[in-house]
């Protein structure tokens, strides 16, 4: 039977990872996702399941601890914000042009640089772009509940474990701070060795009977067979590309307009909708869960039926480039959001939708 809790955002994925049998969190403090290792060291879980709780020493040795741990096929983790997943970028790229399945939490805040506490989705491009270096993809997951953020946690090892692949939960500090009911599964247990043996036998557990020796490596000097790596990670990434998307549709069935919006603030265009009803204005809301892959087929199927598309983000305006490449510059699509933690308002954004595409 589920167990039904009041929890934060940040909470809940601590309480995830527990439950959801992690071998290791390695991870460094910094706002606003400090919570997660704070929730962890009260819940003692290696006491519980076993599962190794360490504050690294820094960011940089956190995810490198993360490449060690996803090289034995151990369910490890980290998360952080955005100053500390921008010190991870090169060990993040290393992952995955090794082909490691890993997860990490990305807890967004405003900048650039030190910028603020407050929330943000200013690294869109960090994260579906590639922030590191090479022709790398991270599996991508937004949530815009604190549910999600629980639920985010299994099944981005799902996806990370099925396809060997780096898979992070991209969200900010509005979802990590704010309460809601979650619905919480029971303990699974964690992996045996002999169950990753059989498994995953590329893992790096220990050379057993006559199988030949594991590597684990990102390194290859000659270039022909660099190339056939990258060939076969593409292809990897096509079929994610083809499985592996997820959105949300709402009020789309007879609308004149969409919104496009992840995270938080597909959670405020869901009020907007309702205010510009109000108003005789057929709004629909597209959601991407996961941001790569991106769910361009729908948005170009929607949109190429609409008067317009308004895409909002706490952004100076990033995803909204996906949207255009998606709609194929078909119809109109603009971008509205406020920056520097500041959250926009439903107002604001039906004001928005009426100046920028229906007037506009």
């Amino acid at each position: 039977m589920k167990e039904l809790r009041l929890m934060k955002g940040n909470e809940a994925v601590a309480e995830a990872a527990i439950r959801c049998g992690v071998d290791g969190y390695f991870g460094y403090p910094i706002t606003p996702q400090s919570e997660i290792l704070e929730h962890l060291m009260a819940e003692k879980p290696w006491e519980k399941t076993g599962m190794v709780v360490l504050q690294a020493e820094s960011e940089v040795a956190s995810i490198n601890m993360v490449y060690g741990g996803a090289a034995c096929a151990k369910k490890v983790m980290t998360t952080s914000s955005s100053p500390g997943i921008s010190l991870m970028q090169e060990c993040i790229s290393y992952i995955a042009g090794a082909e490691l399945p890993c997860v990490i939490l990305y807890v967004v805040r405003g900048g650039p640089g030190l910028g603020t506490i407050q929330p943000s989705q200013a690294d869109y491009f960090q994260t579906v772009k590639g922030g590191g270096h090479g022709d790398y993809r991270l599996i991508a997951l937004a949530p815009s509940t604190v549910q999600e953020m629980y639920d985010f946690v299994g099944l981005s090892y799902d996806l990370a474990f099925k396809y060997r692949n780096p898979a992070m939960i991209l969200s900010d500090g509005l979802i990590g701070q704010m309460m809601e009911k979650v619905y919480l599964e029971d303990y699974e247990e964690r992996w045996t060795d002999e169950y990753i043996a059989e498994k995953h036998p590329w893992a790096t557990n220990g050379r057993a009977g006559n199988r030949k020796n594991n590597i684990i490596t990102s390194l290859e000097l000659q270039s022909d067979r660099q190339e056939k790596v990258n060939l076969r990670i593409q292809e990897k990434y096509r079929q994610i590309e083809e499985n592996e998307v997820r959105y949300e549709l709402i009020n789309c069935e007879n609308a004149d307009y969409y919104f496009v919006a992840y995270g938080s603030s597909a959670r405020i265009c869901q009020k907007a909708m309702e205010l510009a009803a109000e108003e005789g204005i057929k709004v629909g809301l597209i959601r991407p869960i996961t941001l790569w892959p991106f769910p361009k087929k729908i948005i170009k199927e929607l949109g190429q039926k609409s008067k317009g598309i308004l895409t909002v983000e706490m952004s100076a305006g990033q995803m909204v480039e996906d949207v255009k490449l998606a709609t194929e510059c078909r119809v109109k699509v603009e971008h509205f959001g406020r920056m520097g933690g500041i959250i926009a308002s439903p107002v604001e954004i039906v004001n928005a939708l009426k100046t920028k595409i229906i007037g506009g």
